[in-house]
């Protein structure tokens, strides 16, 4: 995960996601970019993808979903996220397999 561009702003790490939706599992796919690309078993429709999303996230991050923010992209495959609570390293060491806890979801 060091191909994944972190940036600060207002107290918080942001990163750029990429979802797939409609996938057949949530997983962390890898970094193509410069963002972290996430396949997503929610389609995108009322928002179930962007809650399938961070609630995937906030579990692999071991952080609560209000750590947790779409900052741009709402609507959209590409968005740019914010959390507060972690530095850069932890950020991408979980992402990359160690650290918090997965729940089923693999990387």
């Amino acid at each position: 995960m060091e191909d994944l561009e972190v940036g600060a702003a207002d107290g918080a790490l942001r990163f750029r996601v990429r979802v797939k939706p409609r996938a057949s599992r949530t997983r962390a796919v890898g970094v193509r970019e410069g963002a972290l690309e996430v396949a997503i078993a929610a389609p995108p429709v009322d928002g179930e993808a962007n809650q399938e999303l961070l609630g995937f996230l906030a579990r692999r991050l071991g952080v609560a979903r209000s750590a947790l923010r779409i900052v741009t992209g709402d609507t959209g495959r590409l968005k740019l996220l914010a959390v507060t609570g972690l530095d850069a390293a932890t950020l991408r060491a979980r992402l990359g397999g160690g650290g918090a806890p997965r729940a089923g979801s693999a990387v």
